[in-house]
Order: structure tokens, then C-alpha cells, then sequence
């Protein structure tokens, strides 16, 4: 859109005169397009108020060759500025259309809340909102969580009712689907690892003992907790958009009509695929890991290969391969909570479908760090 230039008054589009009879004749001239420039409305307003005793307004429009919206706002403005100084303004010397336009603007008056008002929030009641919003969304990550295990103790029943097929396709999803990725970057974490110990334990001439870091770092901690993170971004975002998805499309509404719990129909498969794949991934994640520090370790810092994973096996002990397989698991469930969770929370429209991925990538990422830390400390208090 074309921003409206503006000049000053001039004689040649613009004259203000006042007469004997005290009124004030606006001559207009020219052609007043906003392409072409208009004059300030600031300085004929200037002059209109610094005429005293002013009983009227009357238009000259016989110089005027061509006109569009910008003229129209300039005589709306003039009428406003006229009805609040009480002067009269007489329209009869404008042109037919210009007056047939001004009668559609005026027509409906401005509603005098119209307008939206800027209020500020007290800092108490935001904060009291935000408390409020905190507790609703707590309550409905306990129902989910509950309405979850419901599920998974009708599975134990056997009167869980969802599609096998939905299940092996949710494994092919989580687990094979998912390899590259996990080897990517596994292997990168790994290279890392051996990369800032070798640059401490090089000055003290243990080389070797990167395998000892890289192994137990992987087996312990970083395999579980990087594959989480990236089927948090992968796989939790995922399932999210399709229950988003089916949410805008109402088949989850249709579901519950049919009289079959989304959260059997739906969720439950995708909980159990996870919870399958995870600890497989870890393992995976492991391997991929212990060989980046391998790579490290004989390219750089002169090892040999049969070195260095004889150094790994006497670090690792079976302890550190179940840890880090108990950690996937628990990861791979909440997960899965996540975002089955912000899938069945979401609103009816696109947006809310993106709002619902992004939520569901941002709640695992929490989840995972926060129960992370609370499974080192529950390590720690048992001494394994």
C-alpha cells in the first residue's frame, strides 16, 4: 500500500479565505491524489482555529481536476474538526460523488467502544493467571497420566481394544525409521566425548582412559539420554500432529461416538512401540557411541583398536548397560506422554496442530531432563 505524502498548504492545491460574512471558503485545486502528494491537514487546521468568530465553512472545488480516497480523508477530517469547533460546514460546492461518499462514511457514527483500550494488567493478576493456567494444566497431565495406566491395566486384561497393525506400523516408525539419525548423531556424542577427555588426559599421558569416559558416559547417560532427545523432536513431535490432526478432523469426536477410547485406540500403541524401541535404541545409541571414541582414540591419540576395546570391556560392567536401558525406557514413556498428550489437548484449527508439535518437543525435553535427574539421584542413594 502506497504511504500518503504530505506537504504544505499551497495556493496551488490548497487556499483558505476567510469573508465579511465571517465564513471561511476552502478552495481546493489541482489534482489531489496521494500519489501526487496532499497538503498537511496540520496546517490548515492550524489556521481554521486561529480564525475567531468563524459561523461557517463552504467549499470551492471549481479548480479541482482529479481526486481519489486521500481528498475524502482530507475533508472527513476537515467535518471533524468543524463539529468540534461548533462551525457549520456547507458541502453544497463539492462534487456529486465526493458528497455521496462522505454521506456513506458518516453514515453509521463510531461505536464508542469500537476502539480497543490499552489496559494494563496488574502484575498480581498475571502472575495469579499464570498460577491458575500452571494448576489446570497440571490437573490435565495427571488425568492423561491416569487415564494412560487405565489403559495399560486393560491391556493387561486383555480387554484393550486398538489394531495390531497400528502397533508393528508405530515400531516400524519409532525403530527402524529412526536408525540414520540415531547413528548420526550418536557417533557424533561419542567423537565428542573423547575429544574434551583427550584434551585433559593428554597432559597427564592417559590416552587410554578415553575409553573408560567414552564407555561408561555412553552406557550410562548419553545413549539413553540423547536417543530420547531425539525421539522427543522426531517421534514426540510426530504424534502430536496426527492426534492434532485427527482432532481438527474430529475422528477422535467419531471414536468416542463409536463407544472406543481414543486413549486405548490411539495412545496405547504408541506408548508400547516406544517403550519397545527405546531400550533397543539405547543400545544402538551405545555402540554407535563407544565407536566414535574408537575412531578418536586410534586416529589421534595413537591407540590400537584391540587397546582400546579391551580398555572399554574392563570399564563397563553390566550395571551401566542397565541403567542406561532402565533410563530409555522410563524416557521412551513420558515421550510418548508428551505427545499423545499435547495431541489429544489440541484446539480445532491449523495453528493450534503447530502449537500442539512445538508443546509437545518443549514438555519431553522437561520430562526427560527433570526425571534424568531425579534417576542419578536415586543412583547415587544406592551406590550403582
Amino acid at each position: 500500500m502506497t504511504a500518503t505524502k504530505q506537504v504544505s498548504p499551497t495556493e496551488d492545491q490548497l487556499n483558505l479565505r476567510r469573508l465579511a460574512d465571517n465564513s471561511l471558503v476552502i478552495r481546493f485545486s489541482g489534482n489531489w491524489r496521494m500519489q501526487d502528494g496532499l497538503p498537511s491537514f496540520h496546517e490548515a487546521k492550524k489556521q481554521i482555529e486561529s480564525e475567531s468568530g468563524l459561523k461557517g465553512i463552504t467549499f470551492d472545488t471549481q479548480g479541482l481536476s482529479s481526486w481519489d480516497s486521500g481528498f475524502i480523508t482530507f475533508l472527513l477530517k476537515i467535518n471533524e474538526l468543524s463539529s468540534r469547533l461548533e462551525i457549520e460546514a456547507d458541502e453544497t460546492g463539492l462534487p456529486d460523488g465526493v458528497r455521496r461518499l462522505l454521506h456513506l462514511a458518516t453514515a453509521v457514527p463510531e461505536q464508542k467502544d469500537a476502539r480497543r483500550k490499552v489496559v494494563r494488567e496488574w502484575l498480581v493478576s498475571q502472575i495469579g493467571k499464570k498460577a491458575m493456567a500452571g494448576a489446570a494444566g497440571a490437573k490435565d497431565m495427571v488425568t492423561f497420566v491416569g487415564e494412560a495406566v487405565q489403559a495399560f491395566l486393560d491391556l493387561a486384561r486383555g480387554k484393550a481394544r486398538f489394531r495390531k497393525t497400528d502397533l508393528w506400523l508405530t515400531i516400524q516408525q519409532c525403530g527402524a525409521q529412526a536408525l540414520p539419525i540415531v547413528t548420526l548423531i550418536s557417533f557424533l556424542v561419542g567423537l565428542i566425548l573423547a575429544f574434551v577427555g583427550a584434551v585433559q588426559l593428554k597432559q597427564f599421558g592417559a590416552q587410554i582412559y578415553v575409553a573408560n569416559l567414552v564407555g561408561i558416559g555412553m552406557a550410562r547417560e548419553m545413549g539413553a539420554l540423547m536417543t530420547a532427545i531425539i525421539m522427543a523432536g522426531r517421534t514426540g513431535a510426530a504424534f502430536a500432529a496426527q492426534l492434532g490432526t485427527m482432532r481438527v478432523n474430529q475422528e477422535i469426536d467419531a471414536l468416542t461416538t463409536l463407544g472406543i477410547a481414543p486413549m486405548q485406540f490411539l495412545v496405547l500403541p504408541r506408548m508400547l512401540a516406544l517403550m519397545l524401541m527405546m531400550p533397543l535404541l539405547c543400545l544402538y545409541a551405545d555402540l554407535m557411541g563407544i565407536l566414535g571414541g574408537a575412531f578418536v582414540g586410534v586416529t589421534m591419540l595413537d591407540l590400537g583398536i584391540v587397546e582400546y576395546f579391551n580398555q572399554t570391556k574392563e570399564a563397563l560392567d553390566v550395571t551401566d548397560f542397565v541403567i542406561g536401558l532402565i533410563n530409555s525406557a522410563i524416557f521412551g514413556v513420558l515421550v510418548a506422554i508428551a505427545g499423545c498428550m499435547r495431541g489429544i489437548q489440541c484446539g480445532n484449527n491449523a495453528a493450534a496442530v503447530g502449537n500442539a508439535a512445538t508443546s509437545a518437543v518443549v514438555t519431553s525435553i522437561v520430562f526427560i531432563v527433570v526425571s534424568d535427574s531425579l534417576l542419578t539421584l536415586i543412583y547415587n542413594a544406592l551406590e550403582v
